[in-house]
């Protein structure tokens, strides 16, 4: 039982803080840092589900994962493309 708890509390602590990281995130200058603080709010979010279901949290972090990182890149490419600096 204190294994399923541990799961939640740490995905709800990161999406929390992965939350809070990307609110701050457009005055972060380097668009790494950007990509990172969404995907620490993604690996929380599979953590929560990982305490439900396996395959719902696996499939979630791909999904999460793939098209934040998709919107993000294509993000700083544009600015680069434009020659303001991110």
């Amino acid at each position: 039982m204190l294994e399923t708890q541990i799961w939640f509390y740490s995905g709800t602590i990161l999406v929390v803080l992965g939350s809070l990281a990307t609110a701050r995130g457009p005055g972060v200058r380097d668009p790494i840092v950007r990509i990172l603080n969404t995907e620490v709010a993604a690996v929380g979010v599979s953590l929560i589900f990982l305490t439900y279901n396996h395959t719902l949290a696996l499939l979630t972090f791909i999904a999460a994962t793939s098209i934040m990182t998709l919107i993000l890149l294509r993000a700083v490419i544009r600015l680069e493309e434009m020659g303001v600096e991110p």
